[in-house]
């Protein structure tokens, strides 16, 4: 039976769900084909923000203790005396705590999956259809699946990646690894804290190393780049380094593994001259995209290396197959990819000519404390514009009043702007860095200047007083500028009249 759609998304992800209710909303016909979908990265998400909250004393993690011990105890206890007054917490078993700190986590991220469950999104109208599919050109491009032929006027690939598993390790097959597609379930079952190694330098792999150390567990992360990220701002990553370092995480940089050996049972790594033992080893180097099955040859869609190759209205070589997500590349962060579909599917259904522009899309590395980035950094808007047209205004985060009174005092705020006051681009590390960011996106997107941004009067105390205290930078720095410009001009003028 043939079935015509207006747009047959091909997903996995929650970004294909979230394109599929979209699309409904605009009254689209509208099929999601998925072999099954993965919410590994909101699992990640929910264990590195319940390991931060919780960490740090909260209620959660004082909850996740007290389930070691008698229920009906600690509700007698809790009911007489408030949670802030339960003592002896450290004789608590740390091991059955993280247990029931993960289930926590667990129990967090499945209430956000079901937000774009099947049954919600049948409701809405989509067409959700579980199976393999592929692609057949002749006699027309559709989709194949469950015997079916899924005809539309426009196809959107969102179905994600997985774990890029290095061929040049040797014996890496043999004695077994973990991926964060399974990392934080296996947890479950640990007792006792353990050596970790993790390879590879992406967002989510510094945000595993963190949750683990937070965990209790001995963590050593290997990056094969001089520094932990190459995308972001040199400066702000070296400060990154040393709190990470700080929290117990070695940090291991231009080295990579070279093999893994059983020795006297026990897990060793060939690092550079370096030989590292561990229990266990975690693979986060890159992503590679799930199009292995969907016959992509037959439709003339062309990729290069781990990434589709599209154009900038994510076109596929294909002008009827449209994708997004981190299928074409690039880190995996939820924001972006919903972005992008939010483009493929306005060309797919309107025939508009949406362009992709990522100079107002912010991203975030959830460490504690949280890095955030939006535009250029200084590297990058050095290069474009050169060094004399970029001025760079710093603040450190402990001048903050909110950041002493809450002990969350590390950090550093780098806004790039050119002399005009355009706002280029800013890179944060701080308390709530992921949350001061957005302001400086709709400040860039709607081509708001570092004059107009700085008359914000925010709440005190907050973190939010960071901006501010930006703007008066930059005030002081013209007042210089134009003090500076009046003593040549009056000097000029007294040479050139002799006075």
């Amino acid at each position: 039976m043939t079935i015509d759609y207006d747009v047959v998304i091909i997903g996995g992800t929650i970004t294909a769900r979230h394109a599929a209710l979209r699309a409904a909303q605009l009254r689209a016909q509208v099929a999601l084909v998925e072999p099954g979908v993965s919410y590994s990265l909101i699992r990640h998400y929910a264990m590195a923000e319940i390991c931060r909250v919780g960490m740090a004393g909260s209620d959660i993690f004082r909850a996740g203790l007290q389930l070691t011990q008698s229920w009906e105890q600690n509700i007698s206890q809790i009911a007489s005396t408030g949670w802030e007054n339960i003592t002896n917490l450290d004789k608590f078993d740390k091991s059955g705590a993280t247990v029931s700190l993960i289930e926590y986590a667990q129990a967090v991220a499945s209430v956000v999956e079901e937000k774009y469950s099947p049954s919600f999104l049948s409701a809405q109208g989509v067409d959700v259809i579980e199976g393999n599919p592929y692609f057949q050109a002749d006699p027309q491009l559709a989709i194949a699946i469950n015997g079916r032929l899924l005809k539309s006027r426009s196809y959107i690939l969102a179905c994600g990646s997985k774990p890029l598993v290095p061929q040049n390790i040797e014996g890496l097959e043999n004695i077994g690894y973990y991926t964060l597609e399974n990392v934080w379930e296996s947890i479950n079952q640990e007792q006792n804290q353990k050596k970790w190694v993790i390879l590879g330098g992406t967002p989510q792999s510094i945000e595993a190393a963190q949750i683990l150390v937070k965990l209790g567990c001995d963590v050593t992360l290997i990056v094969k780049d001089s520094c932990l990220l190459p995308e972001i701002d040199a400066e702000i990553a070296q400060i990154l380094k040393v709190q990470l370092e700080v929290d117990g995480i070695n940090i291991i940089t231009r080295s990579y593994a070279t093999q893994v050996r059983i020795i006297d049972h026990k897990k060793w790594l060939q690092v550079g001259n370096k030989a590292i033992e561990t229990d266990e080893i975690l693979l986060a180097i890159a992503q590679q995209p799930n199009i292995e099955s969907l016959n992509l040859p037959a439709v003339e869609v062309k990729w290069h290396k781990n990434r589709l190759l599209v154009n900038d209205k994510l076109q596929t070589t294909n002008r009827r197959i449209f994708a997004s997500g981190d299928v074409i590349g690039g880190y995996e962060f939820i924001n972006i990819a919903n972005y992008e579909a939010k483009i493929a599917l306005s060309n797919a259904l309107f025939f508009s000519t949406q362009k992709t522009n990522y100079k107002s899309i912010p991203w975030v590395v959830a460490t504690q404390p949280f890095f955030a980035t939006v535009g250029f950094n200084e590297a990058m808007a050095k290069k474009r514009y050169g060094e004399n047209a970029v001025i760079v205004l710093r603040q450190y985060v402990k001048n903050l009043t909110t950041a002493q009174f809450t002990g969350e005092t590390t950090g550093l705020c780098k806004f790039i702007i050119l002399s005009s006051g355009q706002i280029l681009g800013a890179s944060i590390l701080g308390a709530q860095a992921r949350e001061i960011i957005n302001l400086v996106a709709i400040a860039i997107d709607n081509d708001i200047n570092i004059q107009k941004i700085s008359n914000l009067i925010p709440a005190y105390p907050s973190f939010s007083e960071i901006i501010e205290q930006i703007g008066m930078l930059w005030h002081q720095q013209q007042l210089n500028t134009n003090r500076q410009e009046f003593l040549e001009d009056f000097f000029a003028f007294r040479r050139d009249w002799k006075i």
